[in-house]
């Protein structure tokens, strides 16, 4: 084999080399982006569930004689889920959120021990809308998360991880609900619902 045979061959080696070093670098910030503009597509939903809470609240309120406490709670968990929104790890948002989650169920619960909620006019659509948020919040969890997976398999691929290990590109973060009572879906169906007597 001559010596120009062989540096043709070194030379198309390392080119491809470099080609695929790039691709694989390109492929984490294509992946970091979509991570990124899936996050937004997240807040986007619970901004809609922020503020639909007040709306919920003051219907129930309207209504009932609740415990204020109730209603209070579930105020201060929907603040706490927006102020920890701005900026935050998705670990903090997914806490606050779980808080907000848990105290709609409290509400819920305690909303089906009054009939009278039956007759406010709002209420209707306040479910059709939460019901509609919340599932537009699942699914876009679902595209969040899915995002999150294929950077975490790349980042622990070989030879994908090399790359990753040299410009430091760190695991994302998964969104997931924590508590077992914010994994109950709220029974909002049920606020309205007159208690069998008896």
């Amino acid at each position: 084999m001559s010596s120009t045979v062989i540096v043709i061959v070194v030379v198309a080696v390392a080119l491809v080399a470099v080609l695929w070093y790039f691709a694989a670098y390109n492929e984490f910030v294509r992946l970091r982006n979509l991570i990124a503009e899936s996050w937004k597509q997240v807040d986007v939903e619970l901004q809609r569930r922020h503020e639909l809470v007040p709306n919920l609240v003051a219907t129930v309120e309207r209504a009932a004689e609740f415990e204020r406490g109730t209603l209070e709670s579930v105020t201060a968990a929907r603040n706490q889920a927006r102020a920890v929104a701005a900026g935050a790890e998705v670990s903090g948002v997914a806490n606050a959120e779980n808080a907000l989650t848990a105290a709609l169920s409290h509400l819920s619960a305690l909303a089906e021990q009054y009939p009278d909620l039956r007759a406010v006019q709002n209420y209707a659509a306040l479910q059709r809308e939460l019901s509609d948020i919340e599932d537009r919040i699942a699914a876009t969890r679902r595209l969040y998360n899915a995002n999150v997976r294929a950077l975490n398999t790349k980042i622990e691929s070989i030879p994908a991880a090399i790359v990753a290990t040299v410009h430091h590109v760190s695991p994302a973060e998964y969104f997931e609900i924590s508590g077992p009572e914010a994994r109950e879906p709220v029974a909002v169906n049920k606020l309205f619902e007159a208690q069998p007597e008896g």
